[in-house]
C-alpha cells in the first residue's frame, strides 16, 4: 500500500477529504504496524517508518472513512518491569474517534495463559478485538449554537441514553436506546416541559462489557469502564458502527441545542477497561503501559488503584495528559457538546500520590482557551486516601455536592441535630465555596442519582435489595439515609403511600428551591423505581430503565410547576451567598436578605441551631436583597419569599413573620396539598403544617396583572387532586 511520511499531528486517524494521517505515540515501541481491515476482515499490515518525539507517523491517501484498522506494537515485553508490548495483540488506538464491534472474551485477549499469570500468551487477539474506524469530520452544523446557559439559570438532568429512551412511546422501535432516540421530540418535549436546561448523559465514551459480567447475563449498563475517549459508544446507535454514530450523535446534539438544551457528558479518564495486571490487553497496556498508566514505584508490575477498578490513568505523564485534554477539546469543538462531569475526579488531581488541587490537569484546563469555557463539573471524590474533596476544587469548577445529598435526605426522615447544616445546603454551602472565592453555583446539588436509590425508592425502602446482582446482596452502598415511612416495599396502605408521595414532593421541592444548581436524576420526576435495587450498574432491563407506561403524570406536572417558579424568580438562583445584611427599603426598619425562623415566627438565636429535637424551621427569603444586576445593569429585584418546612411527623403551627417582611403573604406550593386556592395570610397570622410537609409563601401583589401567579394557583391544586403514588411496577401489580 501506498504511504506518504505523514505528521505527527494530530494523533489518531484523521481524514482530511482526500486521505489519512495515521499518528501513535509509543516511547518503548521498537516497531509499530498499522493494521487495515477490509469487510471480511482480511488485514493488511503497513508499517509506520516515520517516527519523531515517539510519534509513530504515516499518510495514506487510499484511506477513507468507514476504513476500520488496529495497531499491533513490537517492543519489550517483561511484566516485571511495567513493559507488556506484545505484536500479536491488535490494539485499539487511545484515539479512536468511532469503534466497530465488541469484544469476543477469550484468552487471546490477555498477555499470560490463563492460569499462569507469569508466563506468556502469544495467541493473536485480532479475530476477537473491537476495531478503530476511520470517520469523516464534515457535518452541516448550519444554525447550531452552544446555549451556554448561566449556572445559576441552569437546571441539570442526569440520564442514561437507554434507560431513558428504549419504552417511551412516541420514539419509532427502531430507534429506542440511541442518540437518535435522544434527540427526537418526544424527549426533548418532556424535558422543555420540566423546565430542564442541560441534559448530562451517563458515559457515552466507548466502554467494554466485563466478561465476568457476560457470564451472569449481565452487562455493564452504566458504562463506566472506557476504552476510548474520543468515540462515541457504538451500542448507541441506530445507524451503523462504521462512523455513523458519530454522525449520529452530533444529530442529537444539534436537535438539543435547537431546543435551548445544553449535553454535558459523564467523562471516565480516571482508568480504562484494561483493569489490573490480570486484565486484557486492549489498547494503551500494550502501546506504552508506564505512560499511560499509574505503576506501583518499587513494583511496576501492578497498577495504582485509587478508583477500585484495577488501574488509573497517570495524569502525571505528558502524553495522558494529552490524551485527556485532547479528547476534552474534540468533545466541545467537533461534538459541540457544553460541558462534563468528571468520574471520581479527585484520581485526576494525584499528581503524584496526595490530592493536590494545583495539579497539572487542573493548570492545563485552566489555561486552555476551549475546555475552560465549558461547564466543568467534578465528583469530588474517589477510593484513595484522603479522596473525599468536596469543597476543594479549583475556583472555576462545580462539584456534585454529596453534603447536600446527605443533609437533605436526613433532615427529611426526621435525623435530630440537622437544622444548621440544612441551612447551609439549602442556601449554596458557603461553607463550602465561600472561602475560595466561589458562589453559590458551584455547588451542583442533588438528592439522588444513578448510584443509588431513585426518589421513589428512597422513601419505599430502608434497605438496599440487589440480589438481582447475583452478588448476595453484597454490593451497593448499605447507608442510604432513606425511610420507608413504616413498611419495606410495596404497600397498599393509604396513609403510607400519602406520607411516601409526599416526601416525594418535598424533596424536590426542596432541590428546586435550593440555592446552586439543582440535578434530577431521569424517571425521578415519574415516580421511577428499581424495586429497592441501589446499584442497577449490571441491570440493562425493565428494572433500570424508565416505565413510562407506569409514569406519575401528576407529580411530573408538580416538578415542572415548581421548576418554572424557580426560573421566574431570581430569589431561588442568586449568583452569591446570602450575608445577613440589612437591605435598604423605602420606608420602615432595613430587613436582611434572609432571616431564619423558628415555628413561634422569632428569629433563629445560636442556640436553636444544635437543639436535637428541632425538626421544623422557617426562613424569609428577601426579594430586594439579591445584590446582583441584570446585563442591562438594571438592580434585580424580586417578591419576598417564606419556606417553611417540617420533618416532625406531627403537625408543627407556625406563625409567619410581622408587618415589616410584607403586608400580606400567599402560599404558592404546601406539599401536603391542604390549601388550594386559599385567602392570603395576614402578618403574624398562623398557618399549620401537616407532618413531613413544605410550604412556600410569596409576598402578596394586589395587582396580578404584574406577576402571573398561574403557577402559584395551579400548585396545591393538583398535590391535593393528584393520586398519591404512582402504580406500582408490572412485577408489584396487585400487591
Amino acid at each position: 500500500m501506498h504511504t506518504w511520511p505523514g505528521s505527527t499531528y494530530p494523533l489518531g486517524a484523521t481524514f482530511d477529504g482526500n486521505g489519512t494521517n495515521f499518528a501513535l505515540f509509543s516511547e518503548v515501541a521498537e516497531r509499530v504496524e498499522l493494521c487495515l481491515f477490509d469487510d471480511e476482515r482480511v488485514e493488511t499490515r503497513v508499517e509506520l517508518i516515520e517516527v519523531d518525539a515517539f510519534i509513530w507517523h504515516a499518510y495514506l491517501p487510499q484511506v477513507q472513512p468507514g476504513q476500520r484498522y488496529g495497531y499491533r506494537v513490537h517492543g519489550p515485553y517483561d511484566p516485571e518491569q511495567g513493559l507488556r508490548c506484545n505484536p500479536n495483540k491488535l490494539l485499539l488506538d487511545p484515539y479512536a474517534k468511532a469503534v466497530d464491534g465488541a469484544l469476543e472474551w477469550n484468552q487471546s485477549l490477555f498477555g499470560y495463559p490463563f492460569g499462569e499469570p507469569d508466563g506468556r500468551n502469544d495467541d493473536d487477539s485480532a479475530g476477537s478485538m473491537m476495531l478503530g474506524v476511520v470517520t469523516n469530520p464534515f457535518f452541516d452544523w448550519s444554525g447550531d449554537r452552544h446555549p451556554r446557559r448561566p449556572y445559576a439559570s441552569s437546571f441539570i438532568y442526569e440520564a442514561h441514553v437507554k434507560g431513558l429512551t428504549e419504552t417511551l412511546p412516541g420514539v419509532p422501535d427502531e430507534i429506542r436506546g440511541t442518540y437518535a432516540a435522544v434527540g427526537h421530540p418526544a424527549v426533548i418535549d418532556h424535558l422543555v416541559k420540566l423546565g430542564v436546561t442541560a441534559i448530562e448523559l451517563m458515559p457515552v465514551h466507548q466502554f467494554v462489557n466485563d466478561g465476568t459480567l457476560q457470564e451472569k447475563g449481565l452487562s455493564n449498563y452504566w458504562g463506566y469502564n472506557t476504552i476510548a475517549f474520543l468515540a462515541p459508544h457504538n451500542a448507541y446507535a441506530s445507524t451503523g458502527q462504521r462512523g455513523e454514530q458519530v454522525q449520529e450523535f452530533k444529530a442529537m446534539v444539534k436537535s438539543l441545542h435547537a431546543a435551548g438544551i445544553e449535553v454535558i457528558l459523564d467523562v471516565v479518564y480516571n482508568h480504562t477497561a484494561e483493569g489490573n495486571h490480570l486484565g486484557p490487553t486492549l489498547s494503551m497496556r500494550g502501546i506504552d503501559n508506564a505512560a499511560y498508566y499509574r505503576l506501583v514505584d518499587d513494583d511496576p508490575q501492578y497498577y495504582m488503584d485509587y478508583t477500585g477498578t484495577g488501574n488509573s490513568l497517570n495524569v502525571g505523564h505528558p502524553h495522558a495528559l494529552q490524551l485527556i485534554m485532547d479528547s476534552l477539546r474534540y468533545w466541545v469543538i467537533d461534538m459541540h457538546v457544553d460541558g462534563f462531569r468528571f468520574d471520581l475526579a479527585s484520581t485526576l488531581a494525584r499528581e503524584f500520590y496526595e490530592v493536590n488541587r494545583l495539579a497539572a490537569f487542573f493548570e492545563l484546563v485552566q489555561q486552555d482557551p476551549v475546555v475552560s469555557q465549558v461547564k466543568l463539573i467534578a465528583e469530588p471524590w474517589d477510593v484513595g486516601p484522603g479522596g473525599y474533596q468536596v469543597g476543594n476544587f479549583p475556583p472555576q469548577w462545580t462539584e456534585w455536592n454529596g453534603k447536600y445529598r446527605d443533609t437533605v435526605r436526613d433532615f427529611w426522615r426526621g435525623e435530630p441535630a440537622t437544622l444548621g447544616e440544612f441551612a447551609s445546603r439549602f442556601t449554596g454551602s458557603a461553607d463550602l465555596y465561600e472561602h475560595s472565592g466561589r458562589r453559590p453555583v458551584a455547588s451542583i446539588n442533588f438528592v439522588t442519582a444513578h448510584d443509588g436509590f431513585t426518589l421513589r425508592d428512597l422513601v419505599s425502602y430502608n434497605e438496599k435489595h440487589n440480589e438481582a446482582n447475583g452478588e448476595d446482596n453484597n454490593d451497593g452502598e448499605s447507608h442510604n439515609r432513606s425511610y420507608n415511612l413504616g413498611v419495606e416495599g410495596p404497600t397498599d396502605d393509604p396513609d403510607i403511600l400519602t406520607l411516601r408521595a409526599r416526601q416525594q414532593r418535598n424533596f424536590i421541592t426542596t432541590l428546586l428551591l435550593s440555592q446552586g444548581v439543582p440535578m434530577l436524576s431521569h424517571g425521578d420526576e415519574l415516580g421511577r423505581t428499581q424495586q429497592g435495587n441501589n446499584n442497577v450498574y449490571a441491570q440493562d432491563s425493565e428494572l433500570s430503565w424508565i416505565d413510562w407506561e407506569r409514569a406519575d403524570h401528576p407529580l411530573v406536572e408538580f416538578t415542572a410547576a415548581v421548576a418554572k417558579l424557580r426560573a421566574e424568580h431570581p430569589t431561588f438562583r442568586r449568583s452569591r451567598f446570602f450575608d445577613g445584611r440589612p437591605v435598604r427599603r423605602g420606608e420602615g426598619d432595613p430587613v436582611p436578605d434572609i432571616v431564619w425562623l423558628r415555628p413561634d415566627g422569632s428569629i433563629m438565636e445560636p442556640e436553636d441551631w444544635d437543639a436535637g429535637f428541632g425538626k421544623a424551621i422557617g426562613v424569609f427569603l428577601n426579594g430586594e436583597g439579591i445584590r446582583e444586576r441584570d446585563r442591562r445593569g438594571e438592580r434585580i429585584v424580586d417578591r419576598h419569599f417564606v419556606v417553611l418546612f417540617n420533618a416532625h411527623d406531627d403537625t408543627v403551627e407556625f406563625t409567619l413573620p410581622m408587618h415589616e417582611y410584607s403586608p400580606e403573604w400567599e402560599v404558592v406550593i404546601d406539599t401536603a396539598g391542604k390549601r388550594a386556592d386559599s385567602d392570603p395570610i395576614q402578618p403574624g397570622g398562623t398557618i399549620p403544617l401537616e407532618q413531613r410537609s413544605l410550604v412556600v409563601l410569596c409576598q402578596h401583589d394586589p395587582t396580578p396583572e404584574e406577576v402571573d401567579h398561574s403557577v402559584a394557583a395551579s400548585l396545591s391544586a393538583m398535590v391535593a387532586a393528584s393520586r398519591e403514588e404512582a402504580p406500582p411496577p408490572k412485577s408489584e401489580a396487585g400487591a
